[in-house]
């Protein structure tokens, strides 16, 4: 990979270990109501990254047609909002290691969607590492027990997982990525501030405790000012097929950060998962690679333009000439 495809990886690499670490936060927010703790991680985010989302951001926002709009609200509706809501449903009556399979397949979807949504048959290098990758969080996990509706909630965290990053793809170029990152985060905190209202009532919002506060304080500033960031510039440079390998590392980091507060162990069948996701990693981000010439080989970067002409003559048809 070259210097721009490694960085690109490197910040998806690093946004979704944050991602990762913060499912141990999500353990001591269990009695907080949901959308309340949503609609603060997301504000909070908001107001943090819109000093940060540089000159002429009016402007980007103005000129932004209503469809783009559109799906800015769908974005953070079914890749935030509804994504947490997906998964807090899905482990009323399921284990955590089911939504958690379910959303360790969403490289191998979006390594078929994308493609498929730009006219162009899926990389057989992206789509191999991205089914390692899928195995590897199924092999971290485990599977747990579940029913029809813990399976139903599952599928919709993984149909949220995979729309956070192909809803994204028209709308990052316009924007950037500290601006997009803004924008959604403003968004679903309007979002979150209307669901806590009509599922929760009066009791949608309330004071949190210190560890609750340290909890949502981790959420907004690392994972979501952070992450979102270092996620949409990571998309932007090695494409959004190529960056969701890397969700496979969300498992990977939830595990070694479990025994930290003593909610999960690390042990065998973590270690296998954790190197059948890297090795999915390295297989499909590599995809892209521009492959060397071998020595020796001329090509043109460009043909000849039909308006000049034939193109020069070899010294073979001088030689006819003459």
């Amino acid at each position: 990979m070259n210097a721009v495809t490694t960085r690109g990886a490197l910040l998806a690499a690093l946004a979704c270990v944050l991602v990762g670490g913060s499912f141990t936060a999500n353990s001591v927010l269990g009695d907080y109501p949901y959308a309340g703790g949503q609609f603060l991680r997301y504000a909070l985010a908001c107001l943090l990254l819109v000093p940060l989302a540089g000159q002429g951001s009016a402007a980007k926002l103005r000129s932004l047609p209503p469809r783009l709009w559109a799906r800015l609200a769908l974005l953070a509706a079914v890749g935030m909002v509804g994504f947490n809501l997906a998964v807090l449903a899905a482990e009323r009556t399921a284990e955590p290691a089911v939504p958690g399979v379910f959303v360790g397949c969403a490289p191998v979807v979006v390594a078929v969607l994308v493609p498929l949504l730009e006219g162009r048959r899926p990389r057989r290098a992206v789509l191999y590492g991205a089914s390692a990758v899928a195995v590897g969080a199924f092999t971290v996990q485990g599977w747990g027990r579940t029913d029809g509706a813990g399976l139903a909630f599952s599928l919709c965290a993984l149909v949220g997982e995979v729309g956070f990053a192909v809803l994204a793809v028209p709308v990052l170029r316009p924007l950037g990525p500290r601006l997009l990152s803004a924008v959604v985060c403003g968004v679903a905190a309007v979002e979150s501030a209307a669901a806590g209202l009509l599922l929760d009532g009066s009791a949608w919002l309330r004071r949190p405790d210190g560890v609750e506060a340290t909890a949502l304080l981790w959420q907004a500033v690392v994972v979501t000012v952070i992450g979102f960031v270092c996620w949409y510039m990571g998309m932007q440079r090695i494409g959004a097929e190529r960056a969701t390998l890397f969700s496979g590392l969300i498992p990977v980091a939830a595990a070694c950060t479990a025994p930290l507060v003593g909610t999960g162990s690390y042990g065998a069948a973590q270690a296998v998962g954790s190197a059948l996701v890297g090795a999915g990693v390295v297989l499909g981000a590599g995809a892209g690679s521009r492959r060397r010439r071998p020595a020796g080989v001329f090509r043109p970067r460009r043909p000849f333009p039909s308006r000049l002409g034939a193109p020069p003559q070899t010294p073979l048809l001088k030689r006819r000439r003459g």
